[in-house]
């Protein structure tokens, strides 16, 4: 026989994907939330990273010591995705003062310059194909244009993924003066300025 709860059932609290440690210190997380990151979410950030990119390219844009070196120097150059308080999501930056690209600007934080190198967009693997990429990024371009001395936003990547970064306002200016091993890159070029007229052709 069987018997039935004749009380209401609790709504059930929303649950990560498996592989998402619960990461909740208090009941008043937000579900979702965007900030920029700490040296605190350094390790966090460097486990997404590595399993997003040491099996497609065998290397990481950043390691952990360059990410925390990055968060300690300039927080305010980075943006992360929540959930539950669990980071999902992520971009790195730092400034840089020249106008291409460089081998040490893989590494150097230059607190004069005017142009955002963004070194990693990273997204956990439980979420990926969700569209989280593009929203994280498009928050991050017009998180970038509210501070007044960052003028224009500068990447490298893979020729594959050139169209994706055109659809914010990123051209390519040609082949990245950096390598990586045998990778070799094109980079890409935004400015910051009149940037809200690119949602309507984001897809975000």
């Amino acid at each position: 026989m069987s018997t039935q709860n004749t009380h209401s059932p609790k709504p059930e609290a929303p649950r990560l994907p498996p592989g998402i440690p619960s990461c909740q210190r208090r009941h008043t997380l937000p579900a979702s939330e965007f900030r920029c990151l700490t040296p605190e979410d350094a390790v966090s950030a460097f486990e997404i990273e590595r399993e997003a990119f040491i099996s497609v390219l065998g290397v990481c844009p950043l390691y952990l010591d360059e990410i925390r070196h990055f968060l300690t120097l300039c927080p305010e150059l980075s943006l992360g995705w929540f959930e539950e308080g669990c980071l999902v999501a992520f971009i790195i930056g730092s400034l840089w003062d020249k106008e291409r690209l460089m081998q040490e600007s893989l590494t150097m934080h230059k607190p004069g310059g005017h142009i955002a190198h963004l070194h990693v967009l990273a997204v956990h693997c439980a979420f990926r194909q969700q569209g989280r990429g593009p929203i994280l990024l498009w928050r991050y371009l017009h998180h970038l244009g509210s501070q007044p001395a960052v003028r224009r936003a500068v990447l490298m990547c893979e020729d594959v993924l050139v169209p994706f970064y055109e659809r914010f306002g990123f051209h390519a200016v040609g082949p990245c003066a950096v390598t990586v091993g045998s990778l070799t890159f094109t980079e890409l070029h935004c400015s910051l300025q009149g940037h809200a007229f690119l949602r309507r052709n984001s897809g975000c």
